[in-house]
């Protein structure tokens, strides 16, 4: 995602923002981007239980923080488990040569 700024066409420039998976997702369900966020607003995200997200911090899939309040994750974490959240082959396939 990108963002444009400057009021004529020759001011305008891109910016890549700095959460670009975050903020595609977030985008798709019309939802804000935060500074903090809870287990409950991390579920709504990904579309997953609060107890599934409590388990992938359990596992050390998701790192979890200390903060204020009810908040447990920065928009930083919630972007790093995105980005490693890959799907690996599933057990017994094997790629065709």
């Amino acid at each position: 995602m990108l963002v444009i700024t400057g009021e004529t066409m020759s001011e305008q420039k891109t910016i890549p923002t700095k959460y670009s998976l975050l903020e595609s997702v977030l985008a798709q369900k019309g939802l804000p981007l935060k500074g903090i966020y809870t287990n409950r607003d991390a579920a709504e995200i990904f579309g997953v239980s609060v107890r599934t997200i409590q388990d992938r911090v359990r596992n050390g899939d998701l790192v979890s923080r200390n903060l204020p309040g009810h908040g447990r994750f920065l928009s930083e974490d919630l972007e790093n488990f995105l980005r490693n959240s890959t799907r690996s082959q599933a057990a017994g396939t094997e790629s065709a040569e």
